[in-house]
């Protein structure tokens, strides 16, 4: 498989070409031992699944595991664990699947609430699991201990004379220099959703404060089922509100000025000191930067390019953002407001252009199957691809070829352009996908273009062959300079 790299706002490979990735997410938090006390990768990923996956167009995997997974003993690696990833990422590799490997977290440990992350050893503010009431986030919002947790990491506070971030980053060369062989791994994300401990609680309130203030001025709220959460009418007046961006930004823009010292001092410290733990191992692998937790509703994020003590800045560094509706992760999770992931998503343009590195959406999405529609899932398909982006869904769901919200994924876009990508554009109403590109005489390999279905008619100013995937076909045009063309009817 060919290396993959990045050029300014663009992915690229070692052909020259730009490149676009489409897929999932798979991840895998789990910490049961078997009868030896060992944690195994457990998953669901067979050829079956991955060959499935390739048919519908797609061609990348944030493929997620834990810091407890890995070294559940501190400087004890976990060999079987790391085996059955590789096989993984090796099984990925037969379909032409990529993998970018996500050391994953969530509520910072498996040992203090329903989350994931780091070991028991790595958790120095209790490892006593905690009842979860309402939702599984909900110890972001007023778990002390949680909180101090994560304050110790970004503190390196020392654990048997090496701070603990130190430790992670020892674990997370250990794993990169594993994974060293792997072709398709094309990249690695340190860091999932970084919460910014006892910072994030103040944060929390501020939204919890602004928003109740914001919800009841507005007059359309019974207080009694605000408090109560009792009315459904009241619930979707909240979200009506809500919905009217000058209000979303009262909310959420307060905040800002508390995540950029975040963003700019603990969380860049530990980016910069992972992405120097990954150079140690290897000089090629795109390293992604995540936004906070916070930034997942569209507050800015302020986290500087890595930039090294020599004053080289990382060669190959993307924005891995993320973002979700308010209504994730409730029974309201399909009710996603269009307008309010765009506040996020142009959030997070605007600081993919301010930096001019390259975006993958990391996580997105998150609807629940089912024979409801996803207005918001196709606006933003639409949207990623208007803006050339790269993006994985959240998350694989079982026999997830033949869900709806794979149906909507899978749409006509460009996995490989000998050249550089004008425009692409699939129009959803009249089943017609266009390409603009300007071919670069310097690339001999082709332009590769993902179709889910049979075309009626193929219009392309160049030569092209048209290969079987499955029920699925790959359009391959020849490789030719100057303004290029492919417009495809279904």
């Amino acid at each position: 498989m060919n290396k993959i790299f990045t050029n300014g706002t663009r992915f690229t490979d070692d052909k020259g070409r730009e490149r676009v990735f489409s897929g999932v997410n798979y991840v895998y938090k789990g910490v049961e031992t078997d009868e030896n006390g060992v944690i195994h990768f457990r998953h669901p990923l067979t050829d079956g699944v991955l060959q499935g996956l390739a048919e519908k167009g797609v061609n990348i995997m944030r493929l997620g595991f834990t810091w407890a997974g890995i070294e559940p003993e501190m400087t004890q690696y976990n060999l079987t664990y790391l085996d059955e990833i590789k096989e993984v990422v090796n099984r990925c590799a037969k379909y032409g699947i990529y993998v970018f490997l996500d050391w994953h977290q969530d509520l910072y440990t498996a040992y203090r609430r329903c989350g994931d992350g780091a070991p028991k050893w790595a958790t120095l503010y209790g490892a006593k699991p905690v009842k979860t009431h309402i939702i599984w986030a909900e110890g972001y919002f007023y778990d002390r201990k949680l909180m101090k947790n994560f304050d110790a990491f970004w503190n390196n506070v020392e654990v048997h004379s090496r701070g603990l971030r130190d430790r992670f980053c020892d674990m997370l060369r250990f794993t990169v220099r594993y994974f060293k062989d792997c072709e398709n791994v094309m990249g690695y994300d340190v860091f999932n959703e970084p919460y910014p401990g006892t910072l994030g609680g103040k944060v929390f309130r501020s939204f919890l404060k602004n928003g109740v203030e914001t919800f009841l001025l507005s007059g359309n709220i019974d207080r009694k089922g605000l408090i109560a959460n009792a009315k459904k009418k009241d619930v979707m007046a909240m979200l009506s509100v809500a919905d009217d961006p000058k209000v979303y930004h009262g909310v959420i823009d307060p905040s800002e000025k508390r995540l950029k010292k975040f963003d700019t001092g603990a969380y860049y410290e530990f980016i910069k000191a992972a992405a120097e733990a990954i150079r140690q191992e290897t000089d090629t692998g795109v390293i992604f930067m995540e936004n906070s937790y916070f930034s997942n509703t569209g507050i800015p994020c302020h986290t500087p390019h890595v930039t090294y003590d020599n004053g080289e800045k990382e060669k190959y560094l993307a924005f891995a953002p993320h973002g979700y509706d308010i209504t994730v992760d409730t029974p309201l999770t399909n009710k996603a407001s269009p307008h309010r992931v765009d506040i996020i998503f142009n959030e997070h343009r605007r600081k993919q252009l301010k930096m001019g590195i390259p975006v993958l959406v990391g996580e997105w999405g998150g609807m629940v199957p089912g024979g409801e529609e996803y207005p918001a899932l196709e606006h933003l398909i639409d949207l990623f691809d208007s803006n050339g982006w790269s993006q994985t869904y959240w998350h694989y769901l079982d026999d997830m070829k033949n869900t709806k919200i794979m149906g909507i994924l899978s749409r006509p876009y460009p996995q490989a352009v000998a050249g550089h990508i004008k425009k692409y554009r699939y129009d959803r109403k009249n089943d017609v996908f266009d390409l603009s590109y300007t071919g670069s005489a310097e690339i001999h390999t082709p332009t590769v273009i993902y179709l889910p279905k049979a075309p009626k008619k193929i219009y392309a100013s160049k030569k092209y062959t048209l290969k079987a995937l499955g029920d699925a076909f790959l359009l391959q045009v020849n490789d030719g300079k100057g303004e290029c063309a492919v417009k495809v009817e279904f």
